[in-house]
């Protein structure tokens, strides 16, 4: 199986992570989902997967890849990004958001 960034190493992938405060695990996966499909009518998107944990459901995961820094840092004004920022202090635990930002070397 490949990945995007076995056709294009220097894609900046992106991996973001949380936890749902608790009692709003349901919140927050709607919120995330609800991102996904305007995320993927941004220009410089690669992909942008979701996933939840299988042994601790209350924490999220982001995989991201996209063509460069400046369309990352556009997608993340959006009115869907900056929406659900706002309600991050409600949907996340104190610990936040964590957004990783990585180069492939291998």
């Amino acid at each position: 199986m490949s990945t995007p960034t076995d056709a294009n190493p220097e894609l900046l992938t992106v991996v973001a992570h949380m936890r749902a405060r608790d009692g709003r695990q349901q919140e927050l996966r709607d919120a995330l989902i609800a991102l996904v499909e305007p995320t993927s009518r941004e220009e410089g998107f690669v992909n942008y997967d979701l996933h939840q944990g299988v042994e601790d459901p209350d924490l999220f995961y982001l995989y991201e890849n996209w063509d460069n820094a400046a369309l990352l840092d556009a997608h993340l004004g959006r009115p869907h990004l900056t929406e659900f920022a706002a309600r991050l202090p409600e949907l996340v635990d104190d610990n936040g958001l964590t957004i990783t930002r990585l180069r492939r070397i291998a």
